[in-house]
């Protein structure tokens, strides 16, 4: 696929990357911004979502940091992967994430932001045109959802993003940076319930970093993910658990790849009483199972999705508990 012509912008810092998305906003020209490119690149070799200018991050200085309670939106997932500073959890689910190749380029931030998938949206221009688009990318056709049939009010293209669910189990905050200024929030609140907002993030908005709480180095924390090759493939399902050993209140899970979201599970473990056990393992599981909503649009069936999740839940929570009581 030849890829469609736009104008790709190199600012080497972060006041000169908030200029150019301002000017953009104020010329009203569409932009992205790129940072790996393992995910845009491609969707723009299939002429989706393409836009006129990009703007490059991989020149800006001083936001690839690696520590304990920083994490750089540029930090590359394979340095993180080897890293011995972060979280052991971090470095887990940053391992999992496609290839070797893959990883050498992907950075933190991408990976965050990764957009949405469906089959019906990542195709070629050709194939999508073939079938009259769907909800999210209609092309002002007012085409409806291909996965959800008469309905064009909600996209539930997936999120199939590794890192998400680990950030939000060791209570990472995202630091947000555009034309207006820098805002944080906690992860669980920066994504959308629709496959084609996606986050919070303003126009002109990008992640500039994650920090974590003092204390996140005591925590234990697990993730475990279902996918159909051990390398490359994106998960069918994931789930990431973590807690401060002997203190059952401080256990969070969170699950990715079922929904348009990856989800933080606090509900369900509020419900739970008393100490834990291995009967509230498994109450914990079948209560995540049932929480979550997948739809037929990723290589395998909603069904055994929604079942590995018990699956996945009770490997991670037995991981980092055990029986204990």
């Amino acid at each position: 696929m030849l890829m469609p012509p736009f104008h790709l912008h190199h600012p080497s810092t972060i006041e000169e990357a908030c200029e150019l998305a301002a000017g953009f906003i104020e010329a009203k020209e569409s932009f992205d911004w790129v940072a790996g490119g393992t995910d845009l690149l491609p969707n723009y070799k299939w002429h989706i979502n393409v836009k006129q200018h990009v703007i490059s991050l991989a020149r800006v200085q001083g936001i690839d940091t690696i520590s304990m309670h920083e994490i750089g939106a540029m930090a590359r997932l394979g340095s993180i992967a080897s890293s011995s500073d972060v979280h052991p959890l971090i470095a887990q689910a940053a391992g999992k994430v496609a290839s070797s190749l893959i990883r050498n380029n992907a950075t933190l931030g991408g990976n965050i932001c990764l957009d949405t998938r469906c089959f019906w949206f990542n195709q070629s221009e050709d194939w999508r045109r073939s079938i009259d688009w769907c909800h999210k990318e209609d092309c002002g056709t007012g085409s409806d959802c291909r996965v959800i049939p008469n309905q064009n009010t909600l996209c539930v293209a997936t999120y199939q993003g590794d890192v998400a669910p680990s950030l939000m189990v060791l209570e990472g905050l995202l630091h947000i940076i555009g034309p207006n200024g820098e805002r944080q929030i906690p992860v669980e609140e920066f994504f959308q319930l629709d496959g084609i907002t996606r986050n919070v993030l303003e126009e002109g908005e990008f992640i500039l970093k994650v920090t974590f709480p003092e204390g996140v180095e005591n925590r234990v924390g697990s993730y475990k993910k279902l996918r159909v090759r051990e390398s490359w493939d994106f998960p069918e399902a994931g789930v990431a658990a973590s807690w401060i050993e002997g203190d059952i209140s401080s256990l969070r899970i969170a699950s990715t790849a079922l929904e348009s979201i990856p989800r933080l599970h606090q509900q369900e473990i509020d419900k739970l009483d008393g100490g834990f056990s291995t009967d509230k393992i498994l109450q914990l599981s079948n209560a995540m199972m049932k929480s979550i909503k997948p739809v037929n649009n990723t290589a395998l069936p909603p069904r055994y999705r929604k079942s590995m999740v018990k699956v996945l839940a009770k490997r991670c929570l037995q991981e980092i508990i055990g029986d204990a009581e």
